[in-house]
């Protein structure tokens, strides 16, 4: 079985002062979310597309779903306080209404990346087939610097280093077993979801993104989302 999660449970802090989270402010014509569920929809190789949204947001985003949305594999229900909870509330509900197989896989995506391609979805789909799990990247176009304390520490070589996107996609089972594995300490700071399974051990093989598959996390990603869809400008 092939499943779509789509990661809409965020509050949206960074984008200010708004009326609601991110997902749900107009992109054009239609929510930012919409935009989003419309692309994996298109894939029918999907057995079922799980949208987690804020328990808050639980009727407004069903409400969105029915008015937009023609296709009954798109279910709704609540996510967790972190990124990772949220992927795991989708990783319960696909355990207690389809049970788990050993070749299950799960594409999950960030509900304010509208502008993911159906090439994508397709190489992320074809790549977690065969490995355990795939990270969506772009090659990093500036010179990548760490620092702490307000001084630089390391100057990686470019041409190593990658923009992490979304999908992520993962076997569900090796990725449940992975997290089960973790400390709350680690699961504490863990800001990206195949980090899980680099930490049991576990290879994670990269697809290419694109560079139009942005994130919108501000105002300003908000504007040029808006001019894309307005034609404005290209990326």
């Amino acid at each position: 079985m092939i499943y779509a999660q789509i990661l809409a449970g965020g509050k949206g802090t960074r984008m200010g002062n708004t009326a609601m989270p991110k997902q749900f402010l107009p992109l054009g014509s239609k929510p930012i979310l919409i935009q989003t569920i419309e692309k994996f929809v298109l894939e029918k190789r999907f057995n079922a597309i799980i949208v987690v949204c804020p328990s808050d947001w639980l009727t407004h985003t069903k409400d969105l779903i029915s008015k937009f949305i023609k296709d009954s594999r798109v279910v709704v229900i609540t996510g967790g306080s972190e990124r990772n909870d949220t992927l795991m509330n989708g990783i319960t509900y696909i355990e207690k209404t389809f049970g788990l197989h050993d070749d299950d896989v799960v594409v999950t995506h960030d509900a304010v990346r509208p502008f993911i391609t159906q090439r994508i979805i397709d190489d992320n789909i074809n790549a977690v087939m065969t490995h355990t799990a795939v990270d969506t990247v772009v090659p990093a176009i500036d010179t990548i610097v760490r620092g702490e304390n307000e001084q630089v520490n390391e100057i990686p070589i470019r041409e190593y280093m990658y923009q992490g996107q979304t999908p992520q996609c993962f076997n569900i089972k090796k990725l449940k077993k992975a997290f089960n594995q973790l400390t709350t300490e680690q699961k504490e700071i863990l800001s990206d979801s195949c980090k899980i399974c680099l930490l049991a051990g576990e290879e994670v093989h990269i697809v290419r993104g694109e560079v139009s598959n942005i994130k919108i996390t501000t105002p300003y990603d908000l504007k040029i989302a808006r001019a894309i869809v307005e034609k404005r400008v290209v990326i």
